[in-house]
Parts: C-alpha cells; sequence; structure tokens
C-alpha cells in the first residue's frame, strides 16, 4: 500500500507531464528531435511571455538544430523547490529530473551538494561570458574555479521609489531635495524633517531588510558572509552593527521609519510613507492612489532613484532574482538546454522577457536605455523611469549577492528579522508611552542606551555564529 505521502509525488509526477506540454511547439516536423524540459515557478505575465518565446524557439532555433523544449510552472518558488528536491532525491513517484530548472542560489547550491547540477562553463566560449554582466554569472561559481551553475536569465536591484505628488508638498514648503535622499545619512535627515512637518508620520521603509545589512555592510568595508568552497565565515563586526543600528532601528523607534503593511508599497497606499527602497520588480506593484479612509483619497505619481547609499562609500546594489540550473544529463542534453538558455538571453528576446515586470536584462549589451527602448515600445512611462534607473544602477554600481553555503538561507532569515522585529515591537512600546503624556525623547529613552544596542548585537552575532564553517 501508498501512503499518503507517496500517493501526493505521483500526482505531482502526473501534473508535471500533463503540464509539460502547455507550451510545446506542434510545428516541428523532425522524427526524432532532442527534448529538453524545464520546471519554471512562473505564473501571470511572465509565464505567458516565457510561454511565447519557448514557442518562438520551437518554431524558430529549435526547428534548425532538432531542439524541443516543453515546459511547465509548478505553482510557487516553494512548491517548485518541493519537486526539485523530491526528484533529486529519487523520492518514490517522483518525476525525473528536469533538464533546466528555475532556482534561487541556496537552492541551487543544495542540489548542488548531491552532484546532480552540470557546471555548464564548458559550453559558453570566452567571448559569450563577456556578454554577460560579470556577477551574474559569478553567482553560480560555488566552488570559486570559474564554474557556472546558475544561468542567469532575469534580475532585479533594488531602487528608491517615492511618492512623487505628496513630496512635492513636503519639498515645496520645507527646501527638501531630491539630492538629499543620494545618502543613507541625507535619508535619515529629510525623514526627520518629515516627521516634523506632517506632525509625526513616517517617511520611509525597506521592503527586505537582509539586502539593508548585506549591502550596507558591504558599503561601511565589511562582508556579512565569506564563503570558500560553501564555508562562511562570519564578519559582523560591532561597529558596522553600530551604523546599520543607527541608520535603521533608531529612526524607526522614533516614528521616522515604518513598515505596518505587508509589504511598503501598502504603506504607500494609506499614507503611511510616502518613500521606501524596494525591487525593481516590486515596482509594478505600486499604488496610483493615497486612499486615507473611506471617504478620503488622492491620485499620486511615481517618482524613481536610486537606493540611498553610505556616505563617502563605493555603491553597492542587491542582484537578485531566480536563474537556470541545467541538470547532469548526456552532453547532447546539456549543450541542447544550454543552446536554449544563450537564445534566450540574446538582447531582444531576454528584454522581450523581463522588462515588462519590472525585471532587468543580464547582458551588458542589453542593460542600456535605448536598446530596451527599441525592443520594446509598448512599456508605460513609470516602467521606463524605472528600467532607465535600474540599467544606471546596474552599470554604475558594484552589484553583489552573497554566495549560497549550507544554511544560506536561514542565515539570510535571520538578517531579515533581527532587527526589524525588535524595532516594530519597541516602537509600539514607545507609541503607547507618548499616549500616556510622555514625550519622544522620554518614551525612547531606553531603547536608545548602549547597553541595549549591545545586548542586541550580541544575540544577533550569536545567531549568526552557529551558521560558521559547517
Amino acid at each position: 500500500m501508498w501512503n499518503k505521502k507517496q500517493l501526493l509525488c505521483l500526482l505531482s509526477a502526473v501534473t508535471i507531464a500533463v503540464s509539460c506540454t502547455g507550451c510545446t511547439s506542434s510545428g516541428i516536423k523532425s522524427k526524432n528531435p532532442l527534448t529538453v524540459t524545464v520546471w519554471t515557478y512562473y505564473n501571470g505575465d511572465l509565464l505567458e511571455a516565457f510561454n511565447s518565446l519557448v514557442n518562438e524557439f520551437n518554431e524558430g532555433e529549435g526547428k534548425k538544430k532538432g531542439i524541443k523544449v516543453e515546459c511547465s510552472s509548478l505553482g510557487s518558488v516553494n512548491d517548485l523547490e518541493t519537486n526539485v528536491l523530491n526528484s533529486a532525491e529519487g523520492k518514490v513517484g517522483a518525476a525525473e529530473m528536469p533538464n533546466i530548472f528555475s532556482a534561487y542560489a541556496d537552492t541551487a547550491y543544495t542540489i548542488d551538494q548531491m552532484g546532480k547540477i552540470a557546471d555548464i562553463s564548458d559550453y559558453l566560449t570566452a567571448e559569450e561570458k563577456e556578454t554577460y554582466v560579470k556577477s551574474y554569472l559569478e553567482e553560480g561559481d560555488f566552488s570559486g574555479d570559474g564554474s557556472i551553475k546558475i544561468f542567469p536569465v532575469a534580475k532585479s536591484t533594488e531602487l528608491l521609489f517615492l511618492n512623487e505628488t505628496d513630496w512635492e508638498a513636503f519639498a515645496g514648503e520645507t527646501g527638501a531635495s531630491y539630492e538629499d535622499l543620494e545618502t543613507v545619512e541625507g535619508l535619515l535627515d529629510t525623514a526627520k524633517k518629515y516627521y516634523d512637518w506632517s506632525d509625526g508620520k513616517a517617511f520611509f521603509g525597506r521592503d527586505a531588510m537582509a539586502n539593508y545589512m548585506l549591502i550596507g555592510a558591504k558599503e561601511l568595508g565589511s562582508e556579512l558572509f565569506q564563503v570558500k568552497d560553501g564555508r562562511m565565515t562570519l564578519d559582523f563586526k560591532e561597529e558596522i552593527a553600530r551604523k546599520l543600528w543607527d541608520s535603521y532601528y533608531v529612526p524607526y523607534i522614533k516614528g521616522y521609519f515604518n513598515a505596518s503593511g505587508r509589504f511598503r508599497s501598502d504603506d504607500i497606499r494609506t499614507g503611511n510613507l510616502i518613500g521606501y527602497v524596494g525591487s525593481t520588480a516590486s515596482a509594478t506593484y505600486f499604488p496610483t492612489q493615497v486612499v486615507e479612509s473611506d471617504t478620503k483619497s488622492h491620485d499620486i505619481t511615481l517618482k524613481v532613484l536610486p537606493a540611498p547609499v553610505f556616505e563617502g562609500s563605493e555603491a553597492y546594489a542587491v542582484q537578485q532574482g531566480a536563474g537556470m540550473v541545467v541538470t547532469k544529463a548526456s552532453e547532447e542534453e546539456e549543450k541542447a538546454s544550454v543552446e536554449f538558455l544563450k537564445w534566450f538571453t540574446r538582447p531582444e528576446n531576454n528584454i522581450a522577457f523581463s522588462v515588462g515586470s519590472g525585471y532587468l536584462p543580464v547582458t551588458r549589451e542589453a542593460n542600456d536605455r535605448k536598446k530596451i527602448k527599441s525592443c520594446n515600445t509598448d512599456i508605460s512611462d513609470s516602467m521606463e523611469e524605472i528600467l532607465s534607473v535600474g540599467v544606471d544602477t546596474v552599470n554604475t554600481s558594484t552589484m553583489y549577492t552573497p554566495k549560497a553555503f549550507e544554511g544560506s538561507n536561514d542565515a539570510r532569515n535571520i538578517l531579515e528579522h533581527t532587527m526589524s522585529d525588535l524595532a516594530k515591537a519597541d516602537r509600539t512600546v514607545v507609541e503607547e508611552r507618548i499616549q500616556n503624556g510622555e514625550d519622544l525623547e522620554t518614551a525612547a529613552a531606553d531603547f536608545l542606551t548602549e547597553e541595549y544596542f549591545k545586548s542586541w548585537y550580541q544575540d544577533t552575532l550569536s545567531k549568526l555564529q552557529a551558521f560558521e564553517r559547517r
């Protein structure tokens, strides 16, 4: 008798087998084309764009080379990861590993440790490698020997998104300028100014705190997770932690920053913020109205700026977004998989796939304003602004993402919550004290001591040290 878990695996395999035919070209006349199977987590517009390009490949380049791509969307990122892991582990009822699957670095690293991922570096010439943004290829070099185990297909970075309408009212009365938002220090000053001007409203929030801590530390001269051969050495200096603390926790408990909705775009919509740092891929959710109540709302416009950097530092920017992983198979299958991915990331194809959803193309040629505009005339004015600032960020910053290591996702999760959760809880206490008659300085005093910071620092340090050199 099969148990419930085995039956679920079998159903999953059947679902995959059925859905793979969804984006297969029926126009292939070759009797024995080589089939390349692809699993993704794409949905909505991104899935539609992907399917369209797969069909185009099958009917053109694929037909010429005897390659047919069959793809399947397996739902969410977590759904895809579960299916890939089940297949890699050979669980009863699991489908065979696909030739290609979408993955973030931590999942790719886990599968690579099982010996299931192909190093595709030999399938690209030196000239072909040069066409890609260097750091995007390096993300899949787990061993530091030039291997490529994640093929980049679309990336995003972080920018500053601003409610331009309400900003202009504030700036007109206070003299605040966009230049003030170029640095973290200028952002802090502006947030305080806005708090005072608006009678206690927060100015700013962040969507991804782990990115803030990782990128902020790099700008301040430290790489938190130094990884070599899959092992992590922690570099979490107290003075850098203090700068990060002073630039987020402190303004948060004072009310200058906030994070009350699920995403910061939600806080823009409710008028709880007028600016936030978030992914280019999240920009499609930026609201067109602020809705303060059932009876009160007003239209707003979007202004896009580079994410602030610490004063005097080298500009770093986060690179994020899943890539495509080629699994070990015959040389013929691996080569066919790479042929499809190289075609897929040709500038015109990559732009068609990525830019409508706020993602950035992965080749150097495609990261160009004029090139994007010439390949896609249907993008909105706001998306054109997002992509323009995003492309400028890629071309003028050092792109960064930490290397994967055992437990890297869990370590990142600590960074995501260690400061922000505490700030949120402590701000609630401060607000209660203010309501009971205390002024801000008195209400926040307990949380602004050196001892309080050091307690948080030691606790966070201890949690992160558990992931060192496993």
